[in-house]
């Protein structure tokens, strides 16, 4: 008997037949002679309603307030779905996030798993039962209700999977598995069989929405085989493990983009080693995501230096160097906004230069300005104006031959 950790999610559980069919795939795993732990988000457009409400009473409502709203959406999940296993006959029993173990660290709205205990979780599994878990939620050690950011339920998941030394982690979704690059933009994208940790994660990191960077991370440091799949058609789906089998061929495995990007320019900081350091740790307290870094000096006493966040994350930001001005040291502070992230990603890269310059040549022939670069060993990443992003993704998704056929098996 193996233990199989399955995720579901919004869509997946977005309306009570919806949930009966979940319930079918849940019993189908249970019957094959395995113990079953299903972790579930909240139904459809629940927490966007949630927030929606929310906002209706208070226009800056306070982060704990909001994690204790928005915590309830799994819950009515989890309830739903444990009885529609019951009418079927099948043992189940549902969980929140506290009450399965996950304990987090104290940051209400993006929260770190740092441990949980599965005792429970085991003793009901011991009993036969079905476990089913809300995802995108835990506890702190000292009883807060907290939740676990965007693409939580993912990472609660695969997190699950790791605690309880689970042989594989099936994450469901409305897509069949991993595309070159979104098929809902582009309609000649193509699945992939398998594809590695290392590239999964840049992805992800990159703007890809099938799985959240957290749950790839838990996957590749505690090995847990990992699939993503339909939760409405039946066909195996993409692989995701330490090296790919499959599509060795790929110099470039996919082009992933994000959108509501926001360039920051910080002018006139002293020209000393710890400017820099100072203000990203000084942002980094703030918990705000810095990605791509720029810098250039202007003259010997100052240097300037641009970098890019989430939009979302720009009023907070300008909120950290006007209260931190003294420290930070600057002049003044420019934002471009309107921007988006465009990416490739392929671990074969390493082994053929040329990539970074073919994907310069490819927006230039198409007249999109490149706005900021950043590189690693498997990746390039551009900013460019967010009217550009579709235009730029089908240019690279051409010209690196990521079209074909969907692979079925």
């Amino acid at each position: 008997m193996g233990l199989i950790v399955q995720k579901f999610g919004g869509t997946s559980v977005g309306s009570p037949e919806r949930i009966m069919n979940v319930a079918n795939r849940v019993i189908e795993e249970k019957q094959r002679g395995n113990n079953v732990v299903v972790v579930v988000s909240a139904m459809g457009k629940t927490t966007d309603q949630l927030v929606s409400l929310a906002q209706e009473i208070s226009k800056q409502p306070s982060k704990r307030e909001m994690d204790m709203l928005l915590t309830t959406g799994e819950q009515i999940t989890i309830s739903l779905l444990t009885m529609a296993l019951h009418t079927k006959g099948f043992d189940a029993v549902s969980f929140t996030g506290w009450q399965a173990g996950i304990e987090t660290e104290p940051v209400f709205g993006n929260a770190r798993i740092l441990n949980i205990d599965t005792s429970r979780i085991n003793k009901e599994l011991d009993e036969g039962k079905i476990v089913v878990v809300a995802g995108f939620q835990g506890a702190t050690i000292d009883g807060e209700i907290v939740t676990l950011g965007r693409g939580g339920s993912d990472t609660t998941a695969v997190a699950l999977a790791a605690a309880l030394k689970g042989d594989k982690c099936d994450i469901y979704t409305d897509v069949t598995g991993v595309f070159t690059t979104d098929p809902r933009y582009v309609k000649d994208a193509r699945k992939l069989l398998s594809i590695s940790y290392d590239e999964m994660l840049e992805l992800a990191n990159l703007g890809a929405g099938v799985l959240h960077p957290r749950a790839v991370e838990f996957a590749k440091n505690y090995q847990v085989p990992l699939e993503v799949r339909s939760s409405m058609e039946k066909e195996s789906g993409t692989i995701i493990e330490e090296e790919s089998r499959m599509e060795q061929n790929l110099v470039v495995r996919g082009v992933a983009f994000e959108d509501e990007i926001t360039k920051v320019t910080v002018l006139g900081l002293s020209n000393t080693l710890k400017s820099l350091s100072t203000i990203f740790t000084t942002l980094a307290k703030h918990h705000i995501n810095v990605d791509i870094i720029i810098q250039s000096t202007t003259n010997k006493n100052t240097t300037d230096v641009s970098f890019s966040i989430q939009s979302q994350d720009i009023k907070d930001t300008l909120q950290v160097f006007v209260d931190h001005k003294e420290v930070l040291q600057y002049e003044n502070i420019q934002f471009e906004e309107e921007l988006a992230k465009v990416s490739i990603v392929g671990s074969g890269m390493v082994s053929n230069p040329g990539v970074a310059a073919t994907m310069f040549e490819v927006l230039a022939a198409n007249d999109i300005e490149v706005k900021m670069v950043s590189t690693s060993e498997i990746k390039v990443s551009t900013v460019v104006e967010e009217k550009n992003m579709l235009k730029a993704v089908e240019a690279l998704h051409q010209a690196f031959e990521l079209a074909g056929t969907v692979v079925k098996q």
